[in-house]
């Protein structure tokens, strides 16, 4: 069975976001990139399904300039067989991303997709949804334990009332969540093996998507600093200042 796993470039997360000065966006210029951390701890669960021997091939794909080949290179240092970039400048909203996904996917023909829940810089948290709605495939979203089975994948999902498991046919879209694994570091070794593996270039009109977006950012702006908090000596003046100033009671 072979395992499609995309990976998004995105701001590490280490760094503190800053806005452009004409609030046009997020400022990017020199600002260190990595992959998407849920991206990550999905290219693990691909590679531990693997090892295990219930997938033969983990084929990383990424959406995004020339540079996301450095994201792609970081997967395939973690142990993934192949890379396929399809390169597209500017933003790929969701629906853009899902429909060339759908377009790899119908190349490649896998048996399973696993990426991240959602990425860390728009937090929209649609794309694996969206793919399996396309593909008509099942999904397990929010995943925080994998288990292949005969044909079907049984996936525990994180609820605001627990945890559930559901029975999916093969095959199947995962997204993960973070308690699903703990993402292994690349060794020396396998980054300079990565640097021989292949990565496919492909564009998006390769797949007959037209990524113009749909929205139009308007402004972007930081949030107001919080202010700074007080000492109330008496329940009644916490009430008051919670009536009057907060205006929540």
């Amino acid at each position: 069975m072979k395992i499609i796993v995309p990976a998004k470039r995105v701001v590490d997360y280490n760094v503190k976001v800053r806005v452009k000065a004409d609030g046009s966006g997020v400022e990017l210029t020199n600002v260190k990139m990595s992959m998407n951390p849920f991206d990550e701890i999905a290219i693990e669960e691909a590679l531990r399904l693997k090892e295990a021997g219930k997938a033969t091939e983990v084929v990383v794909v990424s959406i995004g300039p020339a540079q996301a080949s450095e994201t792609i290179r970081t997967g395939l240092a973690m142990g993934a067989d192949r890379g396929i970039l399809v390169k597209a400048d500017g933003i790929v909203e969701p629906l853009a991303v899902a429909k060339i996904l759908k377009g790899v996917i119908e190349a490649e023909q896998p048996g399973l997709v696993i990426l991240g829940k959602q990425a860390i810089d728009d937090d929209s948290n649609q794309t694996g949804q969206m793919l399996a709605a396309l593909l008509g495939w099942s999904q397990g979203t929010f995943a925080s334990k994998v288990v292949i089975g005969d044909g079907t994948v049984d996936v525990t999902r994180e609820v605001d009332g627990g945890l559930q498991t559901v029975a999916l046919k093969l095959p199947a879209v995962v997204t993960t969540d973070l308690r699903l694994n703990e993402p292994r570091y690349a060794s020396l070794p396998n980054i300079m093996k990565a640097k021989k593996k292949p990565i496919d270039e492909k564009t998006a009109a390769d797949y007959g998507v037209d990524i113009a977006p749909r929205l139009k950012v308007l402004k972007t702006s930081e949030p107001a600093g919080r202010k700074a908090g007080v000492k109330v000596k008496t329940v009644a003046e916490l009430v008051a200042k919670l009536k009057d100033e907060a205006g929540v009671l």
